[in-house]
């Protein structure tokens, strides 16, 4: 018997293909060849699909980058646009008829910042269309330049300022401006009917220390997503960097008479920070019913927001009225799992302002609502004195318990809605005034008592009117953290279908007292609690 042999090329083989190999077999009585049976046709090689970019891309990015050096340099500006004025830089206007993201018919248009004036630091934009990031050039047909001459065209890799999107928010048909990202790390949001004021920011780092400088991180680079005709969202993801940190988000923005965005923040520390700050919120308060220092004006109150509102984990409401304090001042309110807070602009009254321009009663207030838990830690708040409404004074944000290391990941998920009303959010009596005069002494109406004032709070909303008609059964609780109560007094106060509490507080002189206060039936609570830092004089 003869051997059969069947040979094969082992580099064919390991390459994919097949081989054309001679088969010999015995016959009867002699040696046959056989022809190989026809190899298969050959498949053309199929084009790996194209990855599509997406957050998890920029959670990667913002990784790689914590371990590196930041780089906090910034190109200088071409001379023609590196010293505008404000009112120079605001003369150039993006064209409308440019705009990006109208290629799908949808309901959002993308239009961008010019770099002058404060902005001078480059932002890259991209969209991402069909999962592609694509960044946008810069063109100077994109803008009217207005009264800013060029004397030279300005490079393709400049870079813009910042960016801005409308959407038809407030008609149909008319594209309002619905959210912009302009400066650092802050952007702004609108609800149906508002009127820009306070800002939000992706993270504050060491706001308010005495003895450190304050960083403010900024947004390096934005993707787009491309949204569909029929899209009621819009997502952006954004790059942030700064000497201590590096950070990824997401943000989808849901517009509608109340605009909610939903937030995802990965954050890498490349150094610790003392004072991290997560969903920080930047606003301004000048004068207003509790602090009329400045009164030279035909206009009684100005401010962007005029409290801090908070649920605790506990479910109690906290309302903290805004000052402009005479040196800077922090407070603290410490909590686990808190639920929410936000700075609110809760009178919405134009006879309190008498402005037909800056429309200040219809200013929004931001809500954040933690998703799962964000444990121990503090909302803290910052108020810094200013001698005119130019000035944002104010800063409010959550504070981590847990120190904060070089070489830490940290991941916060959040909601942010913009607010006009805050009847939705607490559903007790809410304090709608606070007022402080002088409190006479005991069994002296002409003098007032060293160390001692009077606050007269309105409350209303909740079942407050229900109440009225029983007003002996409601009680107002009031306490203080250093000094004591010295009288308290409850009246109803049909206007507003709630109650007037006042309360006299005596303290050392000199000394910072925390006053609280809220109204109960029974052992049944029926408003928020009002807090208020008072030192006494």
């Amino acid at each position: 018997m003869e051997l059969r042999t069947v040979v094969q090329n082992r580099r064919n083989v390991l390459a994919g293909g097949l081989a054309t190999a001679t088969l010999v077999s015995f016959g009867r009585g002699a040696w046959a060849q056989q022809s190989p049976p026809a190899a298969p046709p050959q498949q053309q090689p199929q084009p790996s699909p194209v990855a599509r970019y997406r957050y998890d891309d920029v959670v990667k990015r913002a990784r790689e980058l914590s371990t590196q050096p930041h780089n906090a340099a910034v190109p200088p500006l071409p001379d023609s646009i590196a010293n505008l004025d404000f009112d120079a830089w605001r003369d150039i206007r993006f064209r409308p008829e440019r705009a990006f993201l109208q290629s799908t018919n949808s309901s959002f248009r993308l239009q961008l910042f010019h770099l002058g004036f404060l902005y001078k630091r480059p932002v890259m934009i991209n969209i991402i269309r069909d999962g592609v990031p694509t960044p946008i050039p810069y063109a100077a047909n994109l803008f009217d330049y207005g009264r800013v001459k060029l004397d030279r065209p300005l490079p393709v890799g400049l870079g813009f300022a910042g960016f801005r999107v409308h959407s038809p928010l407030n008609r149909p048909q008319v594209f309002d401006e619905l959210i912009s990202f302009i400066g650092a790390s802050y952007f702004r949001f609108l609800s149906r009917d508002q009127h820009y004021g306070l800002s939000a920011r992706g993270l504050s780092v060491n706001a308010g220390l005495k003895d450190e400088a304050e960083e403010f991180p900024n947004f390096t680079d934005f993707w787009i997503e491309t949204p569909e005709a029929d899209a009621d969202k819009l997502t952006v993801y954004a790059l942030m960097q700064s000497e201590s940190v590096t950070a990824a988000y997401q943000f989808i923005v849901f517009p509608g008479a109340e605009t909610a965005i939903e937030v995802i923040a990965n954050i890498f520390m490349r150094r610790p920070v003392v004072r991290l700050g997560i969903a920080p919120l930047t606003s301004m308060y000048f004068v207003g019913e509790n602090d009329r220092r400045f009164r030279d004006d035909y206009r009684t109150e100005l401010h962007d927001s005029d409290g801090l509102l908070m649920n605790t984990a506990s479910g109690e409401w906290l309302w903290r009225p805004l000052r402009n304090p005479k040196d800077a001042e922090n407070s603290v309110f410490i909590d686990n799992n808190i639920r929410g807070f936000g700075l609110l602009q809760r009178d919405r009254s134009f006879e309190h302002y008498q402005d037909l321009d800056l429309n200040y009663e219809r200013r929004p207030g931001y809500w954040i609502e933690p998703h799962e838990s964000w444990g121990e830690g503090q909302v803290e708040l910052v108020e810094l004195p200013t001698a005119d409404e130019t000035n944002d004074n104010i800063v409010a944000f959550w504070r981590p318990k847990v120190p904060i290391e070089a070489g830490q990941s940290l991941t916060f998920r959040y909601r942010m809605t913009s607010v006009s009303g805050t009847d939705e959010l607490n559903p007790g009596g809410v304090t709608v005034n606070t007022f402080r005069t002088r409190a006479a002494a005991l069994g002296s109406p002409e003098q007032t008592a060293p160390g001692t004032t009077r606050f007269i709070l309105d409350f209303s909303g909740g079942d407050l009117g229900y109440h009225l008609a029983n007003p002996q059964g409601v009680q107002v609780v009031a306490s203080a953290s250093v000094g004591k109560i010295t009288r308290t007094a409850l009246i109803a106060h049909p206007s507003i279908e709630g109650f007037r509490a006042m309360i006299d507080v005596e303290a050392p002189v000199g000394q910072v007292t925390d006053v609280r206060a809220f109204l109960r039936a029974g052992t049944r609570t029926l408003t928020e609690t009002w807090t208020y830092p008072w030192k006494a004089e």
